[in-house]
Formats: structure tokens, sequence, C-alpha cells
């Protein structure tokens, strides 16, 4: 039987949507025991043989997953949980309140860093005035990290407002979206269901027949979904579930340093090549780590999370 080159848009367990050229979308199961195919993941299909697919609910085989360009996850100790393939960007979202968690948010940043995938950060509930001030102020080293011109700064900062103001939000977003594919990564409650229907009319509908069609029900926020925003389907949008937690344990704790933008601006000019920027003498970085609103400062928050995440990672490593 000849194989298709389809695009893997949803997955739940063993269980994948997959479209092929046409836009037809079919329930495979990858060959073998093991799952291997995440959603953005292009993989060759084969459909399966005549009255088999009513036995399984199964309507192909994925039998090859194609070389990916990259691979978004994260991992802790128990476990690795890819969240999607062939990002050209991941768009965190966090909220005003509930107040956002720095550390999650670094190591988010981390993570697509360590990619090579470009991230965007939007602070959703701008309507809320003191708590969205404050969150504002907290997240001034990464609205200038890289020099003071918009043209420098190393990471793009979104204020939004999705259930204020969002036809103004939606305008603001579709260039920064069109002809990419994008993941919608954040906390749960950060409005990742309002952006997403916002984005994709009917995205809520399209999740519900999804869910039923791969058995979960109820696991609605256990699936990750692809959607065309646009009728060409050249600009994607992947909803994800929620998480508390973002484990870096693929990572050593020498990656750190390159991950951080700030503080790899710095890394070259201290006396040790080998420095881990904790407590060697002539570390340039340390002599960075200032309170001062200095674009080509290091927040002490952010040196504290490097310190912790440095720590963490080194346990894991014996």
């Amino acid at each position: 039987m000849t194989r298709s080159e389809g695009l893997v848009v949803a997955s739940h367990g063993r269980h994948c949507v997959v479209e092929s050229a046409d836009g037809v979308r079919r329930i495979c199961h990858p060959r073998g025991k093991k799952s291997q195919a995440v959603v953005g993941d292009r993989v060759l299909w084969q459909a399966a043989a005549p009255g088999q697919a009513q036995g399984h609910g199964d309507e192909g085989t994925i039998e090859k997953v194609l070389e990916r360009r990259n691979l978004f996850y994260r991992q802790d100790e128990v476990r690795t949980k890819s969240f999607a393939a062939n990002l050209d960007q991941v768009l965190i979202l966090i909220a005003a309140e509930p107040v956002f968690s720095e550390s999650q948010l670094v190591r988010a940043l981390i993570a697509a860093e360590a990619a090579g995938i470009t991230p965007l950060i939007a602070l959703n509930k701008s309507d809320l005035v003191e708590p969205f001030a404050q969150a504002w102020q907290r997240l001034w080293p990464y609205r200038h990290m890289g020099g003071e011109q918009d043209t420098k700064h190393h990471y793009r900062v979104l204020p939004l407002s999705l259930t204020q103001s969002g036809a103004v939000d939606r305008d603001a977003l579709l260039p920064l979206l069109a002809g990419k594919t994008t993941l919608i990564l954040g906390p749960s409650g950060s409005g990742k269901s309002t952006l997403v229907n916002l984005l994709v009319p009917g995205a809520a509908a399209q999740t519900g027949e999804i869910s039923q069609a791969l058995n979960s029900g109820r696991h609605t926020t256990t699936t990750t979904s692809l959607y065309w925003i646009d009728g060409a389907r050249t600009t994607a949008l992947i909803d994800s579930p929620g998480f508390q937690e973002f484990g870096l344990r693929h990572l050593a704790p020498t990656d750190l340093a390159r991950c951080m933008p700030d503080i790899a601006a710095h890394a070259g000019g201290c006396r040790f090549y080998n420095c881990s920027h904790l407590h060697e003498p002539g570390c340039a970085v340390m002599a960075q780590v200032s309170e001062s609103q200095d674009a080509q400062a290091i927040s002490p928050q952010r040196y504290r999370i490097y310190g912790e995440l440095f720590a963490e990672l080194s346990q894991s490593a014996y």
C-alpha cells in the first residue's frame, strides 16, 4: 500500500490525528509499541486495510516520523513531556492574576532558547490596573534585555486584555503569527483558551470533535491540538495543556548561561573559561547583577533563578 505524507494536528495517548495535503483528517496510530509522533510532526502514514479500520477505530498507521527542525519539550525526574515539533515560535502567555511565577517563565524561555525557537511573551489582563502595573514592572528586564532600542530587545513582550479588548489584541497578534507555526504555552488560568478562541473562531468545537474522535472525552485538557488561522493553511496555532512545573532535566547546568541572553552577553568576559558564574573571582556575570534599570544589567531575581537551576541540574547530573 502507498504511504502518504501528512501533518500531525492532534495527539492523545498513542493516537494521533493526521491531516493530509487535501485537508482531510484521519485518526492514526503509530506502528510498533512506542508512540513517537507529536503535534507538528510531518509523517508518512498508510491507510488501514479494508475492514481493518472498523475493528481498531483507526483509519491508518504512522509508518515514519520525518526529520524535525526542532522539538520543544520539558523533562523532570519522572518523565519527558513533548509539546510540539517544527515550531517557529513559542508564545508564553502569563497573566497579571493569578500572579505568574518568574521561575516558570525563565524555564520556558530557556527551553525555547535551547531548542532554537523564538519566544514571545504576552501579559494578559491589562484591564486589572494595579495587578497589571506590578506584573508589567516585574517584566522590566525582559522588556529591555539586549538594549534600550526596540530593535535590539531580545524578547518581544506584549500587553493584552483578551476579555476586554479582544479585537485590538487580535489585530496586534496576527502580524506576529502570520506564516508561522506558534505554540501557545502558559499556566492554567492565563487565558489560553480565550486566546485560541479569539484567533480561531470555532476552535472549541474543533477540540470537542477531536477529543470525541480520540475517545478522550473528559480529558480534553490533555490533548494538544493544531489549528489553522487562515484558509490557506500557512499560519498555525498549537494549543497545549496548562502546566504548573517546567522541568529542564534534559539540559546540563553548563547549558544555562548560553540560554539566558543577559548572562550570555557577559559570560565571555570572565577570568576563567569554565566559570560557573556563582563564586569565581573575576566573574564578569556577577559584576553585572544589579537592581538598576539598565538594559545591560542582570536582575537579581534572574540571577537567583540561574543559581537555583544550576544547583537543581547539578544534582540530576549525578
